[in-house]
């Protein structure tokens, strides 16, 4: 169940503190091929089956770097329900990693602990999320990132 914050009030309440995590859910074959398909990026360490058994140190498919990193966007939309908003934007991210590779077959989740709430004027607030694609099983995450979101209350 997503955690619900509304307005100015609700953001500030929560800042620089944990917001949770999405469900587990594993990266497939598939959605490594789409991106790759989406990029223009195919190569071997992603997409080559019979080469990545045979050179590859990580024995499966690797999931882009910026493929986990786009992960970020929809699952932070299913972590938090956002109220009282007129508009949210994406404003970027600061710090990107990519700590462990995420292969095909291992399962993945979005951890957030919300930063600092700062005013930026005509009304806009911009807040820091400090964010994880986690690797079911390991102790470093596939990425780490810190993105930045405005917000506009209602």
């Amino acid at each position: 169940m997503p955690l619900k914050i509304t307005g100015a009030e609700g953001l500030r309440a929560h800042a620089n503190q944990p917001l949770g995590a999405t469900d587990w859910e594993p990266m497939t074959f598939e959605r490594i091929l789409a991106f790759a398909d989406a990029t223009d990026d195919h190569q071997w360490i992603h997409v080559d089956r019979e080469r990545i058994a045979k050179e590859s140190p990580f024995g499966a498919p690797l999931a882009h770097g910026y493929l986990t990193m786009s992960l970020i966007g929809g699952k932070f939309f299913q972590l938090l329900e956002l109220d009282g908003f007129k508009m949210i934007i994406n404003y970027g991210a600061e710090k990107l990693r990519f700590p462990s590779p995420l292969t095909a077959g291992k399962s993945f989740r979005l951890a957030v602990d919300m930063g600092e709430v700062t005013e930026k004027g005509k009304g806009w607030l911009q807040v820091s999320f400090h964010t994880r694609i986690e690797i079911e099983g390991e102790d470093k995450p596939a990425c780490a990132a810190e993105v930045l979101y405005r917000f506009l209350p209602a």
